[in-house]
């Protein structure tokens, strides 16, 4: 059906047909196995990136495809007039695996801008009990929460936002990290604050311990809803089902996308308690294709794959012995972060071209600033894997300063 040809052919035909919003792709990938991707000239990478958090079981997952096509062949797509078995499943799945409390609900997206999205609705419902309208939403600087209207005013980044202004009024966006700061802007005009536990986009930045348990002491004292946006960090991505697991609170909601579906679009918004689940009511939000059959067989496929293969523990300790292996490298100044989400500082501003040594290596790897690489490899990835890695990584970082 697609034909056949070079990287350089597809290039030039990706370049006269599609929207050029994500640049030159750096290499037309064809097959993927495991942790593991081929391109179309045939060369092998070591997918240290998992599609951005996405691929938590790696590539062509037999279980997870067996399952999809099963589903598919018995039923695709049904609107929302209807429901089907697979999304029943996964919303009471969603709700044991993260402790929700009676009254708890799901709505499903498919991606997690849209979950986002859809909590920034929930927040323009809440009025903190007082029935005045709030609009004022608090979140942090470096935060990214997509790029759809709503999500993007929550997202910081200046870059992102200037071209579309005026976005959705009453975000304020605060130091990263500040307890303080956070006391100073949480009071009764604010509706929700939104959080990553760890900002992804930004570097791979945790936040400070007792900040998360700071920020529900706050917002539950004036009557703000806490939103957690594990996007990027749940699901398994630290070693636990959500990185704020720690903390020992109950935020308000959380939403969820990217390894849920095992590679398969679907994204998630958890309202924890009756209150909160009741805020947005019949007809004040909606999706055509979020929680159709297919998306909600891969996920609960995933979560299955991710119990039953012990993938949390492997995640826990590939990720700390990847990170411990990195803070003894040369070039090296800084690492973070927790299971395996990833990044990693240099000596250098060369993070964009150790992407492209990387590649010319073998590896697939990110740069979300000048001088740090993220990894965010499948969950599934092995230590003999992590190690080749490791061991590549002088010569890649060599050859990125060479190139400068």
């Amino acid at each position: 059906m697609t034909g056949s040809g070079s990287g350089s052919e597809w290039l030039a035909r990706y370049s006269s047909s599609l929207m050029g919003v994500f640049g030159t792709p750096q290499r037309v990938l064809v097959r993927g196995a495991g942790c593991l991707v081929w391109d179309a000239d045939g060369k092998e990478y070591l997918d240290l990136l998992g599609g951005i958090a996405v691929n938590a079981l790696g590539h062509a997952n037999p279980f997870v495809t067996s399952v999809i096509s099963s589903q598919l062949a018995t039923l695709g797509h049904v609107s929302n007039f209807f429901t089907s078995p697979t999304q029943i499943a996964l919303a009471e799945k969603l709700l044991a695996l993260t402790d929700a409390p009676a009254g708890s609900k799901v709505f499903f997206t498919n991606s997690g801008t849209e979950a986002n999205e859809a909590a920034f609705k929930l927040a323009r419902r809440n009025t903190g009990g007082s029935g005045a309208k709030r609009t004022k939403i608090i979140a942090l600087e470096g935060a990214f929460h997509g790029r759809t209207m709503g999500a993007l005013a929550l997202t910081a980044k200046e870059a992102y936002r200037e071209p579309f202004e005026p976005l959705p009024a009453g975000v304020v966006h605060i130091p990263f990290g500040d307890v303080e700061a956070l006391k100073d802007a949480v009071d009764e005009t604010v509706a929700a604050v939104f959080l990553e536990p760890i900002q992804g986009e930004a570097g791979v930045r945790p936040l400070p311990p007792g900040y998360l348990r700071a920020a529900r002491e706050l917002t539950a004292r004036v009557g703000a809803l806490l939103i957690l946006d594990e996007v990027q960090t749940g699901i398994g991505r630290t070693g636990k089902w959500l990185a704020s697991e720690d903390a020992g609170i109950m935020p308000d909601a959380v939403t969820l996308a990217k390894g849920l579906g095992g590679g398969f679009p679907i994204g998630a918004l958890i309202t924890y308690g009756p209150e909160t689940s009741s805020l947005l009511a019949a007809g004040q939000h909606g999706t055509t294709f979020g929680g159709n059959p297919v998306a909600t067989a891969a996920a609960l496929a995933t979560l299955h794959a991710i119990e039953s293969q012990h993938v949390l523990a492997n995640a826990a300790a590939v990720g700390g012995h990847l990170r411990a292996g990195l803070s003894h490298l040369p070039g090296v100044t800084e690492v973070r972060g927790e299971g395996l989400l990833i990044g990693f500082d240099l000596d250098a501003d060369v993070a964009p071209a150790v992407v492209q040594a990387g590649l010319d290596a073998g590896f697939i790897v990110n740069s979300p600033g000048p001088r740090t690489i993220r990894l965010a490899p499948p969950l599934v990835l092995t230590t003999a894997q992590a190690d080749t890695f490791l061991a590549a990584f002088p010569a890649i970082l060599q050859a990125a300063k060479d190139a400068q």
